[in-house]
């Protein structure tokens, strides 16, 4: 065993210490029913946070001492670093080599009682039975604080003399720094990137400069957990476990394990949760196959057999790194299960943010603006999901206030969206009525200026209508119209064309709101619009505006017509229901013809990937 290193304390760390002080903030626990609801960043301690390592080990001695030895050579500058080893029983069954496993175990002991740690308590958990990897991470920890933190490791691992400092760094940078903070990061993995378990999905490929990039795989290779989402996760695990729910996420790798496995490993179970959550973790970039963490991949649960370490050890040599350069949360690259990009942030909150948003839109085009006012959350899930499976990423979410949840968890999934009541502030238009249908059609009709004005045309529906090809496109595409109603399924369809820009003119728009202020301040016995489509086409009535009527038989099909096990027309390119439908009608419905595909967190059943 190396000699403990002498405890010093680092003038820099000490420096970052003192640059990271603010003010104490109020928290609730997570909730299981609602877990959008604490935002809040932990409070500062006022003295040093609690680290502990986690040392999980079963019958392999000369693989924990390898371990060992490297965690007491890392640097710890005089912090208090608690270590707990747990130490996995055999199987209590009748076996020729009982005596073996008998010595094997006490051996581990001897060891482990007599290695030396000059840095914060040892603990040491032997096991009365064989709990197996998944009970052992499991059961590990339960935060008692939200300043509470641990290091997990297995048995195999061995760890960098620089690993504490770079953790250090990054809990002060990314979790004490309230610019920086994020609740939904899980914590920090040490190991290098390079495994992908969405099927088919991207190869990893970071350019040189990135070192530090979210990613949401976790890593049982040097895992850094933070306490709030772990605790959030055994709370998932135990509701779900309790009813028979496995964790079954279709399109991964992880699940094939599961199925091959079972309850052998843990980390299907954490995955699903990352999914369902929408969580991610940190991960290192530093070149040349090396990293803070090493899995020496011994013979064990995970490999039949000494498979080797599949990186290398970043030394205290390698002058081409600063593990102390991090960079601010919001110039991380943020990726998927399938190692796609994900662009959180995307909420436009004025008219002139909408191009900044178009312009990550990339070559699909037109833009399809969904309205979300009058469905249930249910129901958006269900259409970002078919969304996903079709590779559709060329929509923007028009979201009220109302929909609180919504407009914090959609933009930091990455799904686009614009604030209807702030980009209507915005809009300089005689504004007699406030009604909440008034302001979003306002904003609508304003958005489609701005994606002509880019050359964008647009598809206007609400999420009560369900695409089933990735680009519906109208029978009438040789038509010299540039504006289309479907007046069964509500939708509206704007042709990009220089001669619809002449149409949809700042002055056009004037005129429209001027009409829409007029029109609902007629006698109430007149029919009032209940939807975007409804004004456009009473203002074509006896305004500038022509507007082509779809045949949308066997272009849309109305979910109130399915009958039973009814199957789709191939030709049919979207389905729609009417906003009164009763929820339970659409979910049986929908689920009958395999177009209900979200669990019962509300989250995808499967993860889908489409190379970028």
């Amino acid at each position: 065993m190396a000699p403990p290193r002498k405890p010093y304390i680092s003038i820099f760390l000490l420096s970052l210490f003192a640059l990271f002080i603010f003010t104490h903030y109020s928290f609730s626990p997570p909730s299981l029913s609602n877990p959008t609801t604490h935002f809040l960043s932990p409070q500062n301690p006022t003295s040093s946070f609690t680290f502990t390592i986690k040392v999980l080990a079963f019958n392999r001695l000369s693989s924990l001492s390898r371990c060992l030895n490297s965690l007491s050579s890392a640097h710890y500058f005089g912090d208090t670093v608690n270590l707990h080893i747990f130490i996995d029983h055999f199987p209590n069954t009748t076996s020729f080599d009982l005596g073996q496993k008998i010595e094997t175990s006490h051996n581990i002991l001897d060891f482990v009682d007599g290695f030396r740690w000059d840095f914060g308590q040892k603990l040491v958990h032997y096991r009365t039975v064989n709990m197996g990897l998944q009970a052992q991470w499991l059961e590990a920890w339960w935060p008692s604080s939200d300043d509470e933190f641990v290091f997990v490791v297995e048995d195999d691992l061995e760890v960098s003399p620089l690993y504490y400092k770079f953790i250090k760094g990054l809990i002060l940078t990314y979790y004490y720094n309230q610019s920086n903070f994020s609740p939904w990061i899980y914590g920090a993995s040490l190991q290098r990137p390079r495994f992908v378990p969405g099927k088919h999905g991207n190869k990893i490929n970071l350019d040189s400069g990135t070192r530090l990039f979210l990613y949401q795989l976790v890593g049982t290779w040097g895992q850094v957990l933070f306490p709030r989402p772990w605790k959030e996760f055994r709370l998932w695990y135990d509701d779900h476990k309790a009813k028979g729910i496995k964790p079954v996420l279709e399109g991964m790798v992880t699940t094939g394990w599961y199925k091959r496995m079972g309850e052998r490993i843990w980390t299907p179970w954490f995955i699903k949760f990352i999914h369902a959550r929408g969580y991610f973790n940190i991960y290192t970039n530093f070149l040349h196959e090396r990293a803070l963490s090493v899995s020496h991949r011994d013979t064990g649960v995970n490999y039949g057999k000494t498979a080797g370490p599949d990186s290398q050890l970043l030394d205290e040599n390698a002058h081409d790194i600063n593990i102390l350069e991090m960079q601010s949360l919001s110039n991380l690259q943020w990726y998927d299960f399938c190692f796609k990009q994900i662009l959180p942030g995307r909420a436009a909150k004025k008219l002139n943010e909408i191009g900044r948003i178009l312009d990550t839109m990339g070559k699909q085009k037109p833009i399809l603006l969904i309205s979300l006012s009058k469905s249930s959350e249910e129901v958006i899930r269900n259409l970002i999901c078919h969304f996903e499976r079709l590779n559709i990423q060329n929509y923007i979410f028009i979201v009220p206030n109302s929909k609180s949840d919504l407009l914090l968890d959609l933009p930091r999934r990455g799904h686009p969206m614009i604030v209807i009541e702030e980009v209507f502030d915005g809009i300089s238009v005689g504004k007699k009525s406030s009604s909440e249908l008034i302001k979003e059609i306002t904003v609508i009709s304003y958005v489609i200026k701005e994606c002509l004005d880019l050359g964008f045309g647009s598809w206007v529906m609400t999420s009560n209508t369900l695409p089933l090809v990735s680009n519906p496109q109208l029978d009438s595409t040789n038509s010299i119209d540039d504006f289309y109603v479907g007046k069964s399924s509500s939708f509206f369809f704007v042709r990009s064309s220089s001669s619809s820009r002449r149409v949809w003119h700042k002055r056009f728009l004037q005129k429209f709101a001027a009409f829409m202020d007029s029109f609902v301040h007629l006698d109430s016995s007149v029919k009032k619009g209940e939807n975007f489509v409804d004004f456009v086409e009473e203002y074509a009535v006896n305004h500038d505006l022509r507007l082509k009527i779809i045949d949308e038989i066997g272009f849309t099909l109305k979910l109130e017509r399915v009958d039973g096990n009814q199957t789709l027309p191939t030709n049919t390119k979207m389905i729609s229901w009417s906003p009164g439908m009763n929820m339970e009608s659409v979910h049986k419905h929908l689920e009958e013809l395999g177009l209900w595909i979200i669990d019962d967190d509300s989250s995808c059943r499967a993860v889908i990937c489409h190379h970028s």
